[in-house]
């Protein structure tokens, strides 16, 4: 290989692919390896025989579960906001022509032992059975407070400068009671802890407002949408692109080992016993295990079902929170659910996914709330990898790594730091002011 490249990018993880694929599209020459066989490194897509492989030790998997191939299990599993980030990205780079979406039927929230719709306007806040009478008054006043406000229009701030006030004092105004406050910074502002609270409060009401632009996109019971046959076709979208664009790829690489010049810049990569040399290295942590540090755990729960989750009015795909002060805990826990309906599963079969950060030894019984409420399983798998998050300095040595998958079940967080990401590489932001209607979501 005496080619130069501008970037190798290692992994074909999805944060990787929308990388190299971003990357190619500016025009840089990008050479692309995974030590795997398969495309989406950690976040891709098991048929039945490898789920069994993977979680069994056996290629087995019991008949009456129907065909392998009719399985698409996403090893992170996420739905994407309609009018998210990641929407943008996928319309920026024209790789919505290589996917087919649909939305997702519900979005809920647990509170009080119960699972609920979450409402995201005045109009839903007034029929929610989550408040009663006189708090969902109030709840209507501050929702509609949000949908009208505009940052660059004073008359819409009612006198509060939100850079600067807290998102508590802005919720207190109204006198919001904390079962409220929950389900509005959990599941519709999808902050992860409580800290938001302290922080000022455009930040909560930027994300609200996305909440119900991508409710009201298409209609539907939630924001969310979701590929047809799962998450492992979007690293194949963004690998035709980058190819597309000249960049090129190799999976099943051996040992993919990162190379450094006397200053300790990344200069290459070598495997087989060939070097490609490169200016800038981009990888997930699994490739500079020196260069990183552990920064926690995932613990989640794989459900095959036949019956869609209870309580969720017999939703096909779903996303359920259950916030941290709910289950008594620090952090919050997801369900996520799909099905034949995005052909993910055979029909009639459901997969269900509970996931959340690990707080002790005992993901099994953490996750307990969480499998609790799906009702009877036709087989689960329990499951942990830990978190890492890079401890470099990449304007030292030319190395850029992905931070982890964490436990959450869309993709905002996700797509934050890959557009970090790109930014450090480049020095420059992905301009996201693209038209969404150019991705539309498959009908019924």
């Amino acid at each position: 290989m005496d080619e130069e490249y501008d970037v190798i990018v290692l992994g074909t993880g999805l944060k990787e692919c929308i990388l190299s694929g971003l990357l190619s599209v500016d025009g840089l020459k990008v050479l692309h390896m995974d030590r795997n066989d398969y495309y989406g490194g950690e976040s891709t897509s098991l048929n039945l025989i490898q789920l069994w492989k993977k979680f069994r030790g056996n290629d087995k998997p019991p008949a009456h579960l129907g065909s392998s191939r009719d399985y698409n299990v996403d090893m992170i599993p996420k739905f994407m906001m309609a009018n998210g980030i990641l929407v943008r990205v996928l319309i920026h780079t024209d790789v919505t022509k290589y996917l087919s979406f649909k939305a997702v039927d519900g979005s809920y929230v647990f509170n009080k032992g119960k699972i609920h719709k979450v409402p995201a306007t005045d109009m839903e806040a007034l029929k929610s059975p989550l408040m009663g009478l006189f708090e969902k008054r109030r709840a209507r006043k501050f929702f509609i407070y949000v949908q009208n406000y505009v940052e660059n229009d004073p008359r819409t701030h009612e006198g509060l400068d939100l850079t600067r006030v807290t998102t508590k004092a802005l919720i207190e105004k109204y006198g919001l009671d904390d079962n409220t406050i929950d389900f509005i910074g959990h599941a519709l502002a999808l902050h992860r802890d409580d800290r938001y609270l302290s922080r000022p409060a455009l930040d909560t009401v930027k994300r609200m407002q996305l909440y119900a632009q991508s409710l009201a996109r298409f209609q539907g019971g939630s924001p969310y949408i979701y590929p047809l046959y799962g998450l492992g076709e979007l690293p194949q979208g963004f690998a035709r692109l980058s190819a597309v664009y000249g960049g090129t790829y190799m999976l099943n690489k051996p040992e993919c080992k990162v190379e450094f010049d006397e200053e300790g810049k990344a200069c290459g990569v070598t495997s087989d016993g060939e070097t490609a040399r490169c200016k800038k290295v981009v990888c997930d942590p699994s490739y500079l295990p020196n260069k990183v540090k552990k920064v926690g755990k995932v613990a989640r729960a794989i459900a095959i079902m036949s019956h869609p989750i209870p309580n969720t009015d017999e939703s096909h795909s779903v996303q359920v929170i259950l916030p941290q002060k709910q289950l008594g805990r620090k952090s919050d826990m997801y369900l996520f659910c799909c099905s034949y309906s995005h052909n993910v599963a055979p029909r009639g079969k459901f997969i269900a996914f509970v996931s959340t950060e690990a707080e002790t030894d005992h993901p099994e019984m953490e996750l307990k709330p969480g499998i609790d409420l799906l009702g009877p399983v036709d087989e689960l798998f329990f499951d942990t990898y830990d978190r890492f998050e890079p401890v470099n300095e990449p304007s030292l040595d030319q190395c850029f790594i992905s931070t982890s998958y964490d436990a959450t079940t869309h993709f905002e967080s996700t797509v934050m730091d890959v557009l970090s990401l790109y930014t450090q590489i480049t020095g420059k932001t992905v301009d996201l002011s693209v038209d969404l209607s150019a991705a539309s979501a498959a009908e019924e």
